[in-house]
């Protein structure tokens, strides 16, 4: 169950790529039909000297990612990942009237042994949804959803239970591109649970427009991954080499093969420690959306911008435009957190409750300004 289709790519330029793609294989082997002795002898020794490099590098391969390894942290995962089945009622189009009843499949993974469950708010639906959860070993529970975002597309789902498998969570600001990352979740329908697929992280920092029941959103910050997710993988975890949960996997291009997406698992880790300690989480809200350095130079076309998020949009309705913040100010600092990208605000924001006023730094014509904005409760509908 996913949020669509993210990248509009044209078919002719797919079959353009695919026919070159197909065709360099036929055309590089039909050169080696016709080669003389000497050419074999000099290929042969260049064909033996990338054999030494490729053990070379197979051996540091080996050092750093022991054999098994893979297999070891989807082991100590898997326990920890649930199947989730949602039914929810919903109003049929304006033209069509009446109501219908939606059902849908996705994936999540025990954060505490209370049984606290983190998945996306795509997966959820609504705080009124009808929750069933297919633990690891079959059993089925019934859930309720805590909290929910659309903006972020998380939520929590708690069931009565303890001693639950929780999983460990691990540092989303510690990736590197090319590092090895996991995915384990029920695509494809419940029949094919705990499904295990492994690739490499490779990008940081994405921003994808999606689709959703509620309109546009665009999320920031994402990390982007080779290893497969299909429909039903939604709010399964993205895994590092440790067995460290480090994302929950989001969306998937489905116009294009090796492209999914996944949520940085710090986002959430504020909202499940305040959870844990106070018993449930109300989304403070600041009231900007804003975009990081590396985006407000591809739509700027300006070099040596600074370090921090441009604001593009305010809500005028929101704290941060009551405290005098406005569009094109760049916030650097929200409490005594540096912020260089949306993913940094968040983080900031939801460490503080509904009700408490924080001292951000913004640069506004080239000159530092301070305001105290009082943070409010998200008015986001659920």
């Amino acid at each position: 169950m996913l949020l669509g289709d993210l990248l509009n790519l044209k078919k002719s330029r797919m079959f353009f790529f695919f026919v070159i793609l197909t065709a360099a294989p036929v055309f590089l082997s039909s050169c080696g039909l016709f080669r003389s002795p000497e050419e074999d002898r000099y290929r042969y020794n260049e064909s033996e000297s990338q054999i030494t490099r490729q053990l070379a590098q197979a051996k540091s391969a080996e050092e750093l990612y022991p054999a098994g390894s893979i297999a070891k942290a989807a082991e100590k995962v898997r326990p920890s990942v649930v199947g989730i089945t949602t039914t929810h009622v919903r109003e049929r189009g304006y033209n069509d009237g009446g109501w219908e009843v939606i059902e849908g499949v996705g994936s999540g993974f025990i954060v505490s042994p209370d049984g606290y469950i983190l998945t996306n708010d795509h997966v959820a639906v609504s705080l009124d949804a009808e929750i069933v959860v297919i633990l690891h070993n079959g059993d089925e529970l019934k859930g309720r959803v805590l909290w929910t975002d659309p903006t972020l597309d998380l939520a929590i789902i708690k069931v009565n239970a303890d001693g639950m498998p929780a999983a460990e969570l691990g540092d989303s600001s510690k990736l590197i591109v090319g590092e090895p990352a996991i995915a384990i979740g029920t695509p494809l329908g419940l029949q094919f649970q705990q499904t295990t697929t492994a690739g490499i992280i490779s990008a940081l920092d994405r921003t994808v427009e999606v689709g959703t029941e509620r309109g546009q959103n665009f999320m920031e910050d994402l990390i982007q991954t080779d290893a497969s997710i299909n429909p039903g993988n939604s709010g399964g975890p993205l895994v590092n080499i440790a067995g460290q949960i480090i994302g929950v996997n989001t969306v998937k291009v489905i116009s294009a093969e090796g492209i999914g997406f996944a949520i940085p698992i710090n986002v959430a880790t504020p909202i499940i420690q305040r959870l844990f300690v106070e018993g449930e989480f109300v989304t403070p809200y600041l009231g900007v959306v804003g975009y990081g350095q590396a985006i407000a130079h591809y739509y700027k076309k300006s070099d040596g911008l600074a370090d921090g998020v441009y604001v593009v949009n305010i809500d005028p309705r929101g704290p941060a435009y009551k405290a005098g913040i406005q569009v094109d100010d760049i916030i650097t600092k929200i409490g005594d957190q540096i912020v260089t990208k949306m993913l940094d605000l968040r983080i900031a924001v939801y460490s503080h409750h509904v009700g408490d006023t924080v001292q951000v730094l913004v640069i506004r014509d080239g000159r530092e300004m301070e305001f105290m904005v009082t943070l409010e409760e998200s008015t986001v509908p659920k």
